[in-house]
């Protein structure tokens, strides 16, 4: 029998690696992000279009690569980061493998463009499907740039599987921000089909969160530090009372690399036990300091997982930290059974009574609780009357008859028979209090009314938000709206996403009765609002 077992050729084995490597666009971002910041890159700008299909380019002003080196990139398990094993246990970089490259390169087209800072010149390879094109010398600026092109050009079936624009944008901006927030020391920008997303300077970590996330979670933020010999902490937790129903803003870095960490992630929800409803969960951004070598980083094709050495101890050293900082900044209730200097009785007072505090009674309230008590006891009185006339009443219904025996006959003649009266109320009606349908409000957010069958209770807010959704949509849909025009613009501040999303829903809001004057990625100013709106919005 002959042999069946052979090696693959080396761009069939790329295009397998990329299948772990290169999962979406997302991963081309992530990998060459980091490329950049082992780079030692002080400004990084990423620049995408059609949410990463048609191109990924990431531009760095690192130190760059010689000619020799520029070439070596693209092969398989060529790396600067390691020489031997043992380095795996000492990594301070965020590549190491030498795997990223090649696997790009295999099934997507790649201009790559470098120089270092000693040479005139730089160098400029292009590649497709593994395939060198063409390699050159270039004039370019310090530094490298990557771009990549038409991915899965050659595999329909992992294109087809792509999502859609929006979904891509979304993973891309996900890595975005966990790169951009573990290195707050580095410049970044962010362009999407020519538009600036986000563009964030070289600033400390609190800006950085902010910058990422909008101005309004600087109020959200609780600042929390810890050191001891096995972890270091630093960064911020947010408030109970901003908590949200969705992971989006839980970010945990070790060593400033992003990972996702179940176990730690449980320490924190429980700091907050006690302090988050159901169905929330805390945000935080915090950074993890350990030693290289009680971490193992190599267990995961894309690096997001880590294995501890000791995960018990980080547990509890997180736990208690953040407990602390949220009862140090009075966010977490807590019980000081210290001496309060402040309940001491002052020296002067040392030999004084007490004396029995007076009572002071409001008059008119005085005499309205006695005159309540005087007619409670009248009608009393009354009931007690009534019932005793009733009683002598009946009674005296049997004066007269006297009992015969059985053996006499009984003489009829003298009985008379009473016409059956008309039973009448004891009780004035006006007394009795008649049933009505009742409407009102409670804790200013339900309205309660009754039914024949019973109650019914409708929640204010959503039914306001439900009359107009249906009013909105019939405005989207005949796209005849009347906005009344506001005196002063109201200013309205979104995280750069979120202004993406208004902007594309722009033509249909204006459809509802809104209008803009100003749309850029820090602000959006309104100048109308539709007409069933206008009252709300001069009460803001």
């Amino acid at each position: 029998m002959s042999d069946i077992i052979q090696l693959l050729p080396d761009h069939v084995a790329n295009q397998i690696a990329a299948g772990e490597v290169v999962q979406r666009p997302a991963s081309v971002v992530k990998e060459l992000m980091e490329n950049a910041i082992d780079a030692n890159a002080t400004e990084i700008k990423l620049i995408i279009k059609d949410a990463g299909k048609t191109l990924v380019q990431v531009i760095d002003n690192g130190k760059g690569m010689s000619v020799t080196d520029a070439r070596l990139s693209f092969e398989r398990h060529a790396t600067s980061k390691i020489r031997a094993a043992e380095d795996l246990f000492q990594l301070n970089t965020k590549g190491f493998r030498g795997e990223a490259l090649a696997s790009i390169a295999a099934i997507a087209h790649v201009e790559l463009k470098t120089k270092q800072d000693e040479d005139d010149l730089g160098t400029a390879i292009v590649i497709e499907g593994s395939e060198v094109k063409s390699q050159e010398v270039v004039v370019t600026p310090t530094g490298t740039s990557v771009a990549v092109k038409h991915l899965f050009f050659n595999i329909p079936a992992r294109r087809n599987f792509l999502k859609s624009d929006t979904v891509e944008l979304r993973h891309i901006s996900d890595e975005f921000h966990r790169v951009a927030l573990a290195h707050p020391n580095i410049a970044f920008s962010f362009y999407h089909n020519g538009s600036d997303l986000f563009n964030v300077p070289q600033e400390n970590y609190r800006q950085r969160v902010v910058h990422i996330f909008g101005t309004k979670t600087n109020e959200k933020l609780v600042p929390v530090e810890e050191e001891t010999e096995v972890l270091k902490i630093s960064g911020f937790v947010g408030k109970p009372n901003f908590s949200k129903k969705t992971k989006s803003e839980q970010f945990f870095f070790v060593n400033q690399r992003f990972i996702k960490s179940p176990y730690l992630n449980h320490a924190i929800k429980s700091a907050f036990e006690g302090l988050l409803k159901d169905g929330y969960h805390p945000s935080y951004f915090l950074n993890l300091t350990v030693d290289p070598k009680s971490i193992d980083i190599n267990i995961h094709p894309t690096k997001t997982e880590i294995k501890f050495d000791d995960e018990h101890t980080l547990y509890a050293i997180l736990r208690s930290a953040v407990k602390h900082s949220l009862g140090q900044f009075n966010i977490a209730p807590v019980l000081d059974f210290e001496h309060q200097s402040s309940l001491n009785t002052p020296y002067e007072y040392k030999d004084k009574n007490a004396s029995i505090p007076a009572i002071e009674v409001d008059c008119v309230v005085l005499i309205h609780f006695l005159k309540m008590l005087i007619e409670r006891k009248k009608r009393r009185g009354r009931i007690q009357d009534l019932n005793r006339h009733l009683r002598h009443l009946g009674e005296s219904m049997y004066v007269g008859l006297e009992s015969k025996g059985n053996n006499s006959q009984s003489d009829f003649s003298q009985v008379t028979f009473e016409s059956e009266s008309k039973e009448e109320s004891i009780f004035n009606d006006s007394a009795i209090e008649t049933y009505e349908k009742t409407t009102f409000q409670l804790q200013h957010k339900y309205i309660v009314s009754t039914l024949k069958s019973g109650m019914l209770i409708i929640d204010q807010n959503r039914a306001h938000q439900r009359i107009l959704y249906e009013s909105f949509l019939k405005h989207i849909t005949v796209k005849e709206a009347t906005s009344q025009q506001l005196l002063f613009p109201l200013q309205l501040h979104f995280t750069p996403n979120g202004t993406k999303i208004i902007d594309d829903l722009k033509s249909d809001l204006e459809h509802t009765g809104f209008a803009f004057s100003e749309l850029n990625d820090k602000e959006i100013m309104i100048t109308g609002v539709p007409v069933q709106e206008c009252q709300k919005v001069k009460c803001l």
